[in-house]
């Protein structure tokens, strides 16, 4: 969180000669003025090669012309690159050659930014947080001398980093209550960031961790608010300290997603070809200071020639012979030292690479279990809505043609099927997902999209028209849950984007056969359209379309999921867009017509209640809700059931009572389901145990089997596959049990 100085630089060009101090000079300093400019801004922007291009033109034009404030401008940009990219070492030695240049000057401005970031690189990189006070108090001076306002404010939050990692939080925070009210009122973005980072961190120490988090989150506000390159850093560093905040917090999902903004925002600015290309231009400076340091001996050299040449010849010989085999030594001793760091960079590079893996594969160990533990907890709340609709359908039979209700149960289904796909994308792109054919009227599943999105359309005031050809069969049969996904996210997505307009689907039927045809959905909208230049990325995942602050916000998966979707169908997607004019997706889809498949379907579904009524079925669930959706669902179809809490509960129940199966949660407390099945089992009980849970079923399959668990159902379900799991199940323990069957069908 520390600040470096840049933004009011005056940026100059002129190149100067080592050969000849007699050449004529052809720039001046408003030359060198623009070159710094042009370095500056590419600073901003993390272009750091062409930054160091453009000071070390910069510079060699300076002394040329021996201007020194504007050499000590230049040795302030080439340090500022050079300490972005960790070469503390090289960045100190130019600082300190601009700050002795800026001294032979009267501009305290040049003085207080060089004192500055002196201080800052020692303590940014934990080098020496005392000498980088007293630099900040230096600076500060300078800053109160100027009576420039802006300065002392980000001398002070300077400071005040120093101190807070010194752990002298007692001196530091009397420096951050001194600004508090400038930066609320006047302060940049880098300065609310660093503020508002700075209080976190101050009440974060003080386990005030209510107010540390509300600084922090005001922190994220004014990262998310930021468009410059060079700020990037430190908004990387306020992901970081989030994160450990909430590692602390014991919440490791938050600290997971702020330590990922974090590493990849990381990656961003110190890429590997970045500090390629810093090296390259570097080196460049380095030569050119090199030279000129031979170019000021030799000069020197000719003027000790001139003066003693009159006097004594062998002065003048023993002067060239020391001057040789002082240079001779000084190479000798630089590229030992240069292997010797060399060797040291390699070692410290092949660690850190080392860490890398290791950070990488515990994060993708973290992503694996990220993945099943927010999957279960989703879908477990997910149970009771779906659960929940269903009873109410049952039981008000009156609504079942409501279309409230029909909404709210398409709602919870798309959503389960959306937290599926979009928790599991790699399902998706390794083809683990697998169309599920069901008997659907398109007319009535359009219906049910539009009325579902009546809000959507409504903030916007926008309408949404639906045109069916009269050809498309009544009956279709396919995945109408993934063809629903696909139109409510191309819908969702034109109802962002059009504001009093009206958007159409249109439904056409194509190659119609007497079971195939290719259904052909068009979905127009008269909104703003999308740019060409985005036409072939738009399905990429996380694309988005450049917004102005107050544009439309969004995951940019979306788009995604809709182009994987329409591949799993084996189906094609087109778009036409023009801005201004609107956009229309054209979706060609497989489908088979479901003429001869109604009655089949129907007759499938069917489940005789009459042949199955009054079995006893003991429920082992620790989730209230659950036990409530659970049970009356099977009760509204003549079951008889019997509730227990957990794992020891059923045991003992099962010492005294006979059921004919058992609805077997997993996920519970004191003792889950596989390890109670177990018990079950070795206690000599062979009725049918169906696992009842929200974890995949690839998950447990291998546990399943270890405890002898006939079948799994995964919450939410269909209440008819549970009903015909049940009696399936029954019905081959009846078979292999006639004779229990038969007792109890006498008493």
């Amino acid at each position: 969180m520390t600040r470096t100085k840049l933004f009011t630089l005056f940026i100059l060009s002129l190149i100067f000669s080592i050969n000849s101090f007699s050449q004529e000079i052809e720039f001046t300093s408003k030359d060198i003025k623009e070159l710094l400019s042009k370095s500056g801004n590419h600073f901003l922007n993390l272009e750091s090669d062409k930054s160091l291009q453009y000071a070390n033109k910069a510079l060699e034009y300076s002394i040329q012309i021996n201007e020194n404030e504007l050499i000590a401008k230049s040795y302030n940009l080439i340090g500022l690159n050079f300490a972005d990219f960790s070469d503390e070492k090289k960045a100190i030695e130019y600082y300190k050659k601009g700050l002795d240049y800026a001294n032979k000057t009267s501009n305290d401005t040049i003085k207080c930014w060089l004192s500055n970031n002196i201080a800052n690189l020692y303590s940014y990189h934990k080098i020496d947080f005392k000498e980088s006070i007293k630099y900040y108090k230096i600076g500060l001076d300078y800053s109160v001398k100027l009576n420039d306002v802006y300065e002392i404010t980000f001398n002070k939050l300077n400071m005040v980093t120093a101190y807070f990692s010194m752990g002298d939080y007692q001196s530091g925070i009397v420096y951050l209550n001194e600004v508090k009210k400038y930066v609320d009122n006047k302060g940049d973005i880098e300065a609310k960031i660093t503020l508002n980072s700075l209080y976190a961190d101050y009440y974060n120490q003080l386990n005030q961790d209510i107010k540390a988090e509300q600084y922090y989150l005001k922190a994220l506000e004014y990262c998310f608010q930021n468009k410059v390159g060079f700020i990037n850093s430190h908004v990387s560093n306020t992901f970081k300290d989030i994160s450990n905040f909430y590692f602390k917090k014991k919440d490791f999902v938050k600290a997971y997603d702020f330590l990922h903004k974090h590493d990849s925002l990381q990656d961003l600015i110190y890429s590997e070809e970045r500090t390629k290309e810093v090296k390259i231009a570097g080196q460049e400076i380095e030569k050119n200071e090199a030279k000129r340091i031979i170019e000021k001996i030799e000069a020197e050299k000719v003027i000790q020639e001139e003066k003693l040449f009159n006097t004594k010849v062998i002065l003048f010989l023993f002067f060239i012979i020391f001057t040789i085999l002082f240079l001779l030594l000084f190479i000798l001793i630089k590229n030992n030292k240069n292997k010797r760091d060399s060797n040291l960079r390699l070692k410290l590079a092949n660690e850190e690479l080392k860490l890398a893996k290791e950070r990488a594969e515990e994060a993708s160990n973290i992503k694996t279990q990220f993945i099943s533990n927010i999957s279960h907890e989703l879908r477990t709340p997910l149970y009771g809505v779906i659960g929940m609709t269903e009873i109410i359908e049952e039981e008000h039979k009156e609504l079942r043609e409501s279309q409230h209700l029909k909404s709210l149960k398409f709602s919870a289904k798309y959503l389960l099927a959306l937290v599926n796909d979009i928790l599991k994308v790699y399902k998706i792109e390794e083809q683990k997902i697998v169309l599920e054919n069901t008997l659907f009227n398109l007319e009535d599943e359009l219906e049910t999209i539009v009325n579902s999105l009546h809000i959507i359309a409504k903030t916007n005031n926008n309408k949404i028209t639906i045109e069916i050809d009269k050809s498309i069969p009544e009956f279709l049969f396919g995945d109408k849950i993934r063809l629903s996904q696909i139109l409510i996210n191309l819908l969702s997505n034109s109802l962002k984007f059009t504001n009093n307009g009206e958007i159409k689907v249109i439904a056409k039927a194509e190659n119609y056969n007497e079971s195939n045809l290719n259904l052909i959905l068009e979905v127009i909208d008269n909104g703003i359209g999308i740019p060409k230049e985005f036409h072939e990325t738009i399905f990429e995942k996380f694309v988005q379309i450049d917004r102005r602050n107050d544009d439309y916000q969004g995951t940019g998966l979306g788009l995604t999921i809709v182009k994987k979707l329409v591949d799993l169908f084996n189906g094609t997607i087109q778009l036409k867009s023009e801005i201004g004019i609107g956009t229309t997706f054209t979706l060609n889809l497989p489908f088979q017509s479901g003429v001869d498949k109604t009655i089949e379907m129907i007759n499938s579904q069917e489940v005789d209640l009459s042949n199955y009524s009054n079995y006893k079925i003991l429920i082992v669930e620790d989730n209230k809700i659950n036990q409530v959706v659970t049970k009356r669902l099977l009760e509204n179809h003549k079951f008889i059931c019997t509730i227990v809490e957990d794992g020891f509960s059923a045991i003992e129940v099962l010492k005294t009572e006979e059921f004919d199966a058992i609805l077997m949660d997993i996920n519970m407390p004191k003792i889950n389901g596989f390890e109670t099945s177990k018990i079950i089992r070795s206690n000599g009980i062979k009725i049918p145990i169906i696992a009842v849970t929200a974890f995949d079923r690839q998950e447990i399959e291998e546990k399943m089997i270890d405890a002898d668990i006939n079948d799994v159902i995964v919450k939410p379900f269909e209440p008819a596959k549970l009903f015909q799991m049940i009696y399936r199940l029954i019905n081959d323990k009846s078979l292999n049990n006639s004779k229990d069957k038969k007792n109890r069908e006498n008493d």
